[in-house]
């Protein structure tokens, strides 16, 4: 399947996200990115109460936590070590998600949900362990005071909803009845006007997310849809071209890091080589000077 970072998302086009891939990688390795993944501004350096699919988050009255605190439950959640191409941006994404999470406005719902699972995936493509990835989502989201059950859990919901739809089903839900069609209804809501709605970018990759899956991706059914749920499409437009950025940046960096690996393994080897001469060497004569001991005692 075809990299998000092909796509040119200000003229949406056809597009996929990739399947994860492995590769051996350590904390030691002196690759280093710095990003800066914003809800509102990101850069790259180097409700409808009666649906239970939709979850209120929204932030109570009393002061917020600091951003040390959720920073402090990621690392006590997950106490191994993360290799720095990841753990650079997993830093930036809980800061900037815990500053979203706690903002008057924040309101959770699947189509986020399912926007920042794919971030995430997309991030942690190519991660060692499969379970570690999935043991380093868990720590994160609870660090959030979130469920991360959930947002697996809705994510999968559209996930499986959106390739039965169509660009006509897609922008026509207000009319329609249904649990995903309730949340999109919702979403429509808040966005009008009545304060609960946060834009982010984590929604407008949830939302192009969900006309990829529908195979409709053209530029005029996401205007469409994103009239139809209120939302400004110039920001979605400028936030997943920023998404397109950042993964593009992410893929050369762990080129790179493949590259200092392969580089820092076969020097490894080479070091190694002469050793095993010299092992083979000793073994050899310690054979023959076995046998001849074994002769004399015959």
């Amino acid at each position: 399947m075809a990299p998000v970072a092909s796509l040119s998302f200000c003229g949406v086009t056809q597009s996929s996200f990739p399947s994860s891939s492995r590769s051996l990688l350590s904390d030691s390795y002196p690759i280093r990115v710095r990003t800066s993944f914003s809800l509102h501004s990101v850069s790259f350096r180097a409700s409808n109460s009666s649906s239970r699919f939709v979850v209120h988050c929204m932030s109570t009255g009393s002061d917020p936590p600091p951003v040390s605190e959720t920073k402090l439950k990621f690392l006590n959640a997950y106490k191994r070590p993360i290799p720095s191409v990841y753990n650079t941006v997993l830093q930036e994404l809980i800061v900037q998600q815990h500053l979203m999470k706690y903002k008057r406005t924040y309101h959770y719902d699947a189509v986020f949900a399912l926007g920042f699972v794919t971030v995430y995936d997309q991030l942690m493509d190519g991660y060692p362990s499969e379970d570690d990835r999935e043991a380093i989502f868990q720590a994160y989201i609870k660090a959030l005071n979130e469920d991360p059950q959930q947002y697996r859990a809705d994510a999968q919901k559209l996930e499986t909803w959106a390739p039965a739809q169509n660009a006509n089903s897609l922008v026509d839900f207000s009319s329609k009845t249904g649990e995903v069609e309730d949340v999109l209804k919702d979403i429509a809501e808040r966005a009008g006007g009545n304060g609960s709605f946060s834009y982010s970018r984590f929604f407008a990759v949830g939302l192009f997310r969900l006309l990829e899956l529908a195979n409709a991706t053209d530029p005029t059914v996401l205007e469409k849809l994103c009239a139809a749920l209120n939302i400004n499409k110039k920001s979605v437009d400028r936030g997943l071209d920023v998404y397109r950025n950042l993964l593009s940046k992410l893929v050369q960096a762990k080129e790179l890091l493949k590259e200092y690996i392969e580089r820092e393994k076969k020097k490894r080897e080479e070091r190694t080589e002469p050793q095993k001469a010299n092992e083979a060497v000793k073994n050899c004569l310690a054979e023959n000077l076995y046998q001849k001991v074994a002769n004399q005692i015959i």
